[in-house]
């Protein structure tokens, strides 16, 4: 049997922004004097969601505990440089606040004022428009068949998501966290506690607690603790294109068929750049992904069929684009309902789970990561409580029902 002489406080498995996001938090807190590591099998990132990601952040959310988690967010990007300076250098991730702006005809109208009641009353800044002063505001928006929207008037916007990585990660080794590249094939588990975890290579780690930030791989893992999370990883397809036509302060737009788009970038002499995607309809089969390679491959169809025509409805300028650079990235999706798996996990409580974020991980990875580390040190939750997102719901197939998925 391999030897278990290497020992650490914390394991963590997966060294993006959430993997990353934890270890920082673990090793900023004064009590805690222990040894993290982070155990990352690609540190390019290649395939990490964090890096292929739209990389943006809102407080559009239905369930409070999303609208916390995010308000905690841009609170924490806005003042990045408090927190993951190093050597007096404060990293530059250009967060800009052009606010979302997600439509709705008749039939969603009341879901979008239901929501922004509940996202002011938790002090985000959300405003509702009828369809006549979203003519007034964007005049180059299609209205016809609208009859509300929602923006974020400040708050919400985008950001560079590799730097956002990338700082979690540098400050996180500039406090002593160890970063090594391996992988880690299973968690040793006895009598009910996670023991240690064994890397492919053989090696065992023992340690008080480990933490699955592991991505794609994530309900692998946790497999082998035998601990079961409805998580997959699906493939999500983002596109540019660059428009001539004026679109003037344009935020990132939610059209009522789920597709997006946002700008990119300042306008040159060729326009205005912009990415955009969508959530595949119900009717199209999922691409689950079952290996990092099946990443790569983009399928531009989808783009003519399902993002293109409906963005160019919503805004008429994009009928003549040129369309530019795609990329494919994977979304872990957490087939219950949509929503992060959090904490520790039923049945092996010093296993923390950080899976199926849908698409949030990298604007919720400032929460999570201070969250996960309060409770591994301290036993609860002390400043956001994030419980709603608890393994407890997915074991008693509970769902959290969140009506602002993307």
């Amino acid at each position: 049997m391999p030897s278990l002489s290497e020992t650490a406080d914390v394991v963590i498995c997966g060294g993006a922004a959430i993997g990353s996001s934890v270890a920082y938090h673990l090793a900023a807190d004064p009590g805690f004097k222990g040894k993290v590591v982070v155990i990352e099998k690609d540190p390019t990132y290649r395939y990490s969601a964090s890096a292929l990601s739209a990389a943006s952040i809102r407080q559009q959310f239905s369930s409070l505990v999303n609208i916390r988690i995010s308000l905690f967010g841009i609170d924490f990007l806005r003042n990045i440089g408090r927190h993951l300076a190093v050597d007096g250098e404060a990293p530059s991730i250009d967060l800009h606040e052009g606010g979302y702006l997600y439509v709705a005809g008749d039939e969603a109208r009341n879901i979008l004022e239901q929501n922004q009641k509940l996202q002011q009353s938790e002090g985000a800044d959300i405003a509702l428009y009828a369809a006549e002063m979203l003519r007034s505001k964007f005049d180059w928006l299609n209205t016809s068949d609208l009859a509300c929207g929602t923006y974020g008037v400040s708050g919400e916007g985008w950001f560079d998501g590799w730097a956002v990585l990338q700082a979690f990660r540098r400050k996180a080794r500039a406090l002593g966290v160890e970063y090594r590249q391996g992988e880690v094939a299973r968690y040793i588990v006895e009598a009910g506690k996670l023991i240690a975890v064994e890397l492919t290579d053989g090696s065992r780690i023992a340690c008080a607690a480990a933490v699955n930030a592991s991505g794609t791989h994530g309900a692998r893992l946790a497999a082998t603790a035998g601990i079961a999370i409805p998580v997959k990883s699906m493939k999500r397809y983002v596109f540019s294109f660059t428009c001539k036509g004026e679109v003037e302060n344009c935020p990132l737009l939610i059209d009522t068929s789920g597709a997006y788009c946002r700008p990119e970038g300042k306008r040159s002499g060729d326009g205005q750049m912009f990415i955009c995607g969508a959530s595949p309809p119900a009717e199209i089969d999922r691409e689950w992904i079952e290996s990092d390679a099946d990443v790569e491959d983009v399928d531009w169809s989808f783009f003519e069929e399902h993002v293109w025509a409906p963005l160019a409805h919503r805004v008429p300028a994009f009928e003549a684009i040129k369309p530019g650079r795609a990329w494919a990235g994977p979304y872990d999706i957490n087939g219950l309902d949509g929503n992060a798996i959090l904490g520790p996990a039923v049945g092996v409580p010093n296993l923390y789970l950080a899976n199926g974020f849908s698409g949030h991980g990298l604007q919720q990875s400032p929460a999570v990561g201070r969250g996960l580390a309060e409770h591994i040190l301290h036993g609860r939750y002390r400043t956001l409580d994030l419980a709603d997102l608890g393994h407890e719901r997915i074991v008693a197939g509970r769902p959290l029902t969140e009506a602002n998925i993307i």
